[in-house]
């Protein structure tokens, strides 16, 4: 082994820290690895089905620049996967967006999904609390009553919990990231393309469907 490897594996361990091991895979001779295996299969929420998560922030701009190609790959997949996009939080300041995509969800609004994107990289505007949330949510024709009941509600924080334990589980120190069947993982930061990630992705679906 040489010792540029040796140096590579080192670094990617201190990066991953503790809990589930990742492993590299997917990769040639000298080069990045395309997507990471968990140590430990996680389990599906949906038994019985391939399972895609991909791991999001309202606040990134490279999720910003995915969702739309997310968006139509997702529409190909095919009807033994199911696909859940997974609001995460790096830190307290970013639970309210989190509580948004949860809200939206709850009142089968997730056609404004996209319009939360626009809002902040486009737009610019600062809907990053609840008061901005809940007046950005009113200004789309929500009832701003029962938005902020539900926003609020225990539902939505039970799903916030099960979100952050996701992206413990899942390791993820970064996003956008995408998750298949409970043990792949892929990202922009690995194939060092938006598309090469989709691409990617849909390989580790072909891969599981397989298996």
């Amino acid at each position: 082994m040489s010792l540029k490897t040796l140096f590579l594996r080192a670094i990617a361990i201190i990066a991953l820290g503790s809990g589930a091991m990742l492993a590299p895979a997917s990769q040639a001779a000298g080069s990045s690895p395309l997507y990471v295996t968990l140590d430990q299969a996680q389990p599906s929420d949906t038994p019985g089905k391939i399972e895609v998560l991909e791991f999001f922030a309202y606040t990134c701009p490279h999720c910003n620049a995915i969702e739309p190609m997310v968006e139509k790959w997702v529409k190909t997949l095919p009807s033994n996967v199911v696909f859940h996009p997974v609001p995460v939080a790096f830190n307290a300041s970013m639970a309210d967006l989190q509580k948004l995509y949860y809200t939206l969800a709850a009142m089968n609004r997730l056609d404004l999904h996209a319009a939360v994107f626009k809002a902040i990289h486009e737009q610019h505007k600062a809907i990053y609390a609840e008061p901005a949330i809940v007046d950005w949510a009113a200004a789309q024709g929500l009832d701003r009553n029962k938005f902020k009941s539900i926003f609020d509600s225990f539902g939505v924080q039970t799903s916030v919990t099960r979100a952050n334990e996701l992206a413990k589980n899942y390791q993820i120190e970064g996003t956008p990231s995408i998750s298949v069947a409970g043990k792949y993982v892929t990202s922009p930061s690995m194939t060092q393309s938006y598309e090469g990630t989709i691409t990617e992705a849909q390989r580790l679906v072909e891969m599981a469907e397989k298996k």
